[in-house]
C-alpha cells in the first residue's frame, strides 16, 4: 500500500539566520528534528552558527552554514536550492523570508517556498524586516504559502499588510517542556517560595522595565523575580533594579537553554510584552502547572483561552500587573486545566500540521510541472 501523501518521505529545507536564543529559532530546531525523526530528509540552513538552541537539533538533521553577508548568502542559498531541489523550503523571520524568496526566485522554485512570520511589525525594527512586511501582498501571491504562528498574527498580516487570506495559514509553534508532564498539585504550588519567573530576550519589546515597576508593588514583599534571557537591555534593566531598590529581590541569570528546573521552582510566570505573536514560555509554564499572568499583547490570549486559564492585563498597566501577580501567588488555582491546555501545543501536533502543509505545497508544485509538461507535449 502506498504511503499517504501527508506522510510520504520528503526532502525539506529549513532556513533562518542561526539557532540563537529566541522562540522562532528554537521552533525551527524542534521542527527540523521532529521531521527528521519521521523519516524526512531535512536540511537545516543558517547564516552562521550559534550555540543557544543547538541541543534541540538531533543527529538526523543535515546542516549547512552559509556564512557571508546578505547578498552572498542569497546567492549561496539559490545554488543550494538548485542543487538539492527540496520538495519544500521554509524560512523563519522576516529578513530571512525575504532572502529565501530572492533565492527561490533565482533558482526558479518560488512555488515550493513557505515563508513564516514569527513577530508583529512593531517587534521587527530592522530595515529588511520592515521591507518584508511592506512586500507581504506580493510575497503571499508569489510563493507556495505564508505562515503565521498565531491567529492574532495571521489576522494582522491579512488586515494590515494585505496578505492573501487563502494562501496564509496558521500553525502554532512546536513547544517542548523537557519531558513528560510532571504531576503538580495546588497544595504543592502554595508551598513553594514566592518566585515569579519571566523568560525572554532582554529587548525593548519584552518590556521587562514595566515588569520591574510592577514587581516593586507585588505582595508578599519577600517575593523574588527571576528574568531568564540576555540582550541589549541588560544595562538599562540593571539600572532600573537599582532605582527601584529591588537589589536582592531580582536576578538576571542570563540565557538558559533548558529552563525546566526554573519552572519546577517557580510559583508564577509573568509576560510583560508590548506585542507577542505566540508565547512559547507561556506554554512551557502551563505544562509545569504554573499560574500565568500576561499582557493582552496578541498570541498569549489564544494560549490562555482568552483569560480562562490565566490572568490578562492591559499593556502598560503596572498596577494591574502587580495585582494579578500578587493574586496568582496568593491563589495559584488548580494546575490540571493548565497542563491539559499545554497539551494542545505539543511539538508533535505542530509537526503534523507542517507535514500536511509541506505535502500540499509540494503536490501543487508537482502538478504545475506536470501540467506544463503536458502543455509542451501537446504543443509539439
Amino acid at each position: 500500500m502506498p504511503r499517504p501523501a501527508a506522510c510520504r518521505r520528503r526532502r525539506i529545507l529549513l532556513y533562518t539566520h542561526a539557532l540563537s536564543g529566541g522562540g522562532a529559532e528554537r521552533a525551527w530546531a524542534l521542527l527540523a528534528s521532529g521531521l527528521a525523526r519521521r523519516g524526512h530528509e531535512v536540511l537545516l540552513v543558517t547564516d552562521y552558527q550559534s550555540p543557544h538552541n543547538e541541543s534541540y537539533v538531533e543527529a538526523g538533521v543535515k546542516r549547512v552554514i552559509l556564512g557571508g553577508g546578505h547578498a552572498s548568502g542569497v546567492l549561496a542559498l539559490a545554488r543550494l536550492l538548485d542543487r538539492e531541489k527540496p520538495d519544500a523550503a521554509l524560512s523563519a523571520l522576516c529578513v530571512f523570508n525575504l532572502k529565501l524568496f530572492a533565492a527561490s526566485a533565482l533558482a526558479r522554485r518560488r512555488g515550493r517556498t513557505i515563508l513564516s512570520y514569527h513577530g508583529f511589525f512593531e517587534s521587527e525594527p530592522q530595515l529588511l524586516s520592515r521591507i518584508s512586511f511592506l512586500l507581504t501582498p506580493l510575497l503571499t501571491r508569489l510563493t507556495g504559502r505564508t505562515l503565521a504562528v498565531s491567529n492574532a498574527l495571521r489576522a494582522d498580516l491579512v488586515a494590515k499588510w494585505r496578505a492573501l487570506p487563502e494562501r496564509t495559514s496558521r500553525i502554532y509553534n512546536p513547544v517542548t517542556w523537557g519531558g513528560p508532564l510532571v504531576e503538580v498539585t495546588e497544595a504543592g504550588l502554595k508551598r513553594r517560595a514566592p518566585l515569579v519567573l519571566a523568560v525572554g530576550r532582554l529587548i525593548v519589546g519584552k518590556n521587562f522595565a514595566a515588569l520591574l515597576r510592577a514587581f516593586a508593588a507585588v505582595e508578599p514583599r519577600d517575593a523574588r523575580l527571576v528574568i531568564l534571557g540576555e540582550g541589549p537591555e541588560r544595562a538599562r534593566l540593571e539600572a532600573e533594579i537599582l532605582r527601584l531598590g529591588l537589589q536582592g529581590r531580582v536576578d538576571l541569570p542570563g540565557y538558559v537553554g533548558e529552563p525546566w528546573h526554573w519552572y519546577a521552582r517557580a510559583s508564577c510566570l509573568a509576560v510583560s510584552s508590548r506585542r507577542e505573536s505566540f508565547g512559547m514560555t507561556l506554554v512551557e509554564a502551563l505544562a509545569h502547572g504554573l499560574p500565568v499572568v500576561s499582557t493582552d499583547c496578541g498570541g498569549p490570549r489564544e494560549i490562555i483561552s482568552g483569560g480562562a486559564i490565566g490572568r490578562i492585563v492591559r499593556p502598560g498597566d503596572d498596577a494591574g500587573m502587580a495585582g494579578a501577580i500578587s493574586a496568582a501567588l496568593a491563589d495559584p488555582g488548580p494546575p490540571g486545566p493548565r497542563q491539559r491546555r499545554a497539551g494542545r501545543f505539543t511539538a508533535e501536533l505542530a509537526i503534523d500540521a507542517y507535514e500536511k502543509l509541506i505535502s500540499r505545497v509540494a503536490a501543487e508544485a508537482d502538478a504545475r510541472i506536470f501540467q506544463a509538461g503536458s502543455t509542451e507535449r501537446r504543443s509539439a
